[in-house]
């Protein structure tokens, strides 16, 4: 007889490539580029700049339709953001994109130096965060926004889906002050329409309610969360989902309001090690606050992730929607 694993399709080196969509779901191709190109046709003081990834951040849309308004930086994440903060200096809104990694780890002095400190308005978006490409830690950004947490000043936005990212960017324009936006790109499943979603920045939203378990989560977890209730529902488990696209500043008195409901589970699920960022933060609020739900955490571990297909990785690191499922089912016993 075979396993159930025999009976899984071979996955390809495809399945490495950066796809949060499930086969079969609704997608919008290039969501960020898109918005940000009807952004700039309204507001002339909007720049795109990248780090040699134009194709891989979704800029390259940008660049066509406003090459005059483009800047190619080459492969220098330092140099990006330097050249950012120069320019929000004279007035222009730059956003700045590149991989989630390279925007942190290799940019983090200047990000913190020469934009935050001085309350720049540079927008960067840094596609690839977390567990969404298969490439091994070299590209998995699973502690970004940990570090940008710690940046005085700097607002942080995890968004989950098309309409989400496309909402973002909006937003933003209109924030005044230094962003770090996760960025989903390339066919980025529709998920929040159904639920009349508007994004507001420091808003957490209510998408689902039940009266079992409350999943908080944010970026593409909320998609995750909602699978999982529909999944759960199956078994009579009502389960509400509370998205928190804003990491900073948080939305702790949605937060606290959802956590005070009597005798339901509260799952924290983030894209994101277990270290310093959605899970330790709602933590301390409700230490501080004095509530005292029943509480779990769904995240990354304290590790170098493996390379491999992400399907494969999503269910070893216990992130995938049956995993997810599978660990409410046994915390409610």
């Amino acid at each position: 007889m075979n396993s159930p694993a025999q009976n899984k399709p071979r996955l390809t080196t495809s399945s490495m490539i950066s796809s949060i969509a499930e086969e079969g779901q609704r997608t919008k191709p290039a969501p960020f580029g898109h918005a940000l190109v009807a952004a700039a046709e309204a507001d002339p003081r909007i720049l795109g700049m990248t780090a040699d990834l134009a194709k891989y951040t979704d800029l390259h849309i940008f660049a066509e339709a406003l090459p005059t308004r483009f800047f190619q930086m080459g492969m220098a994440e330092q140099l990006l953001m330097a050249a950012a903060g120069g320019m929000a200096k004279e007035g222009f809104i730059p956003f700045a994109t590149t991989y989630a990694a390279f925007a942190t780890r290799r940019a983090y002095d200047f990000i913190h130096q020469v934009i935050a400190e001085e309350n720049l308005n540079v927008k960067i978006c840094a596609a690839l965060p977390g567990l969404t490409t298969g490439y091994g830690p070299s590209h998995q950004a699973t502690e970004d926004l940990a570090m940008m947490r710690a940046v005085p000043g700097l607002t942080v936005i995890d968004p989950c889906d098309a309409l989400e990212t496309e909402q973002c960017v909006a937003a933003v324009v209109q924030h005044q002050g230094p962003v770090y936006m996760r960025l989903p790109r390339g066919r980025v499943p529709l998920v929040l329409d159904e639920y009349d979603y508007t994004f507001e920045i420091g808003k957490a939203k209510l998408l689902r309610d039940g009266k079992d378990v409350l999943i908080i989560s944010s970026g593409l977890m909320t998609m995750r969360a909602l699978e999982v209730a529909e999944r759960l529902s199956m078994d009579r488990i009502e389960v509400a989902v509370l998205h928190v696209a804003t990491i900073k500043p948080l939305d702790v008195e949605s937060i606290n309001a959802a956590c005070r409901v009597p005798g339901r589970l509260v799952v924290i699920a983030e894209n994101h090690t277990q270290i310093g960022c959605l899970g330790e933060a709602i933590a301390l609020n409700l230490v501080q606050a004095k509530i005292q739900p029943e509480l779990r955490h769904v995240a990354l571990p304290d590790a170098f992730l493996d390379p491999g297909a992400l399907p494969t990785l999503q269910d070893r690191y216990s992130v995938s929607t049956e995993a997810i499922s599978s660990n409410i089912r046994s915390w409610l016993i």
